[in-house]
Formats: structure tokens, C-alpha cells, sequence
């Protein structure tokens, strides 16, 4: 079996202006990573292969449903005489953990469609290096545990700390929203710990933006190693 303990990260970045007529009517940006295992090729391509099917699916999207909505919202601005605001597109992958034979990740996709503010959509993917898999949640507990229960509880105290630095920053019932709408796709590994993130207004208002609550992995009892 190969061991491949990180690997090697280049950003690639892909720019697209969407025209109708003359008129710019949206831009597109999307920066995502290629993974390089050399000794592991295997594993390359199982991480790679997602990572293009996330960027093709979301390319697609832009280039047929967001762009005709574009342009119809170019058409009304100009039956009705109002100003247009070209749309908006950005996917961007952030690296949160790449060692011990462990690489995960998150992605943003930021649209702008006219409005006051664009919306931001967070997704995230986590591979164990060895063999490439996708790692769902509940592997890091033991079998038969109830880990959402504990995670919830552990995810609820990190926002009252959280609180009692920047009041205000949740929405008033928070601690019943992270239990309500917790997601057990939406984390990540980071350097400290066992990640979770809410989406906007899942359990804050728009100013805060997508929340990252923290789980030490000495709390957890498990530790990223190969």
C-alpha cells in the first residue's frame, strides 16, 4: 500500500466573460487546485477526477441556468429602463489540511445576480491519501457511538465562547439552530481540529457569513495520522 504523507498542491485559475450582444452581462472566476501524488497515481486521479466533476458541474450552471438569467435580467433592465448590474461568478477552493496522509478542502461558490449582496455557498471534500477515498463523518468515532449528539453539544459550547467575545454575532435561538441544521457533510479538517460550518442564515444574519465552529481532535479522541 502506498503512504503518500501530503501532497503537492498547484492553483490553477479559470476566467470566462459571458457576453450578450455587446454588453458584458456576467464574469466568471473559478481557482481550484491540482493535486499531485508522484509516487501515488491512483490516488491523483480518484482526488483530481472530483475535483473536475465539482468545477465542470459548476461551470455548466453558470454557462446555462445563471447566464440566461442574466440575460433576461439585461432584457427587463432595458424594457424598463433601469440599470443593469452584470452578474457574478467565483468557486474557490480553499486548502484546509494537508499532512498525514490526509488532504481536505473546502469550496465557495459566490454569486452576485443584481441584488444588494451576492450569496455564498460552502461545500467541502475530505481523502484519506492512501487510496484517495472520500472520508464521510462518522469515521473519525467509534462504531456505535452517538457522535452527533456529542458533536452538537461541543459545537454549542464553541459558539457561547464565540458569543461572549462578539455579542450579536448569532441569531437569537443559535443554540437550537446548530442543532437543527447541522449537516454532517459540511466540515472539514483543519490543523486544530474537527471543523463543522453552518451556511449563511443557517444560525447568523448575512454580516456574520458562513460560520466555523471547532472541535479539538484531543476531544474527539481521534488524530489525522497515517
Amino acid at each position: 500500500m502506498n503512504n503518500s504523507k501530503k501532497a503537492e498542491i498547484k492553483m490553477q485559475n479559470y476566467e470566462q466573460t459571458y457576453r450578450y450582444g455587446n454588453v458584458d452581462v456576467m464574469k466568471l472566476n473559478i481557482k481550484y487546485p491540482v493535486i499531485m501524488l508522484h509516487d501515488n497515481p491512483d490516488a491523483q486521479a480518484v482526488i483530481n477526477n472530483q475535483i473536475a466533476v465539482e468545477v465542470n458541474e459548476y461551470h455548466r450552471y453558470v454557462s446555462d441556468t445563471l447566464y440566461d438569467q442574466a440575460v433576461s435580467y439585461y432584457k427587463d433592465s432595458q424594457e424598463n429602463d433601469y440599470p443593469f448590474h452584470g452578474y457574478e461568478a467565483y468557486m474557490e477552493y480553499v486548502i484546509t489540511y494537508d499532512d498525514n496522509c490526509f488532504l481536505s478542502y473546502y469550496y465557495d461558490k459566490y454569486e452576485y445576480t443584481g441584488g444588494a449582496h451576492g450569496t455564498t455557498l460552502r461545500s467541502s471534500d475530505t481523502f484519506e491519501l492512501c487510496r484517495g477515498t472520500k472520508i464521510p463523518l462518522y469515521c473519525y468515532f467509534r462504531k456505535g457511538s452517538n457522535y452527533r449528539r456529542k458533536l452538537i453539544y461541543e459545537l454549542i459550547k464553541a459558539a457561547d465562547e464565540n458569543l461572549k467575545e462578539n455579542p450579536g454575532i448569532y441569531f437569537d435561538d443559535y443554540q437550537s439552530l446548530i442543532a437543527k441544521n447541522f449537516n454532517e457533510d459540511n466540515y472539514f479538517l483543519s490543523p486544530d481540529g474537527l471543523s463543522i460550518y453552518y451556511q449563511q442564515y443557517d444560525i447568523a444574519p448575512y454580516s456574520t457569513g458562513i460560520v466555523v465552529l471547532t472541535v479539538p481532535y484531543e476531544t474527539i479522541g481521534w488524530y489525522p495520522s497515517c
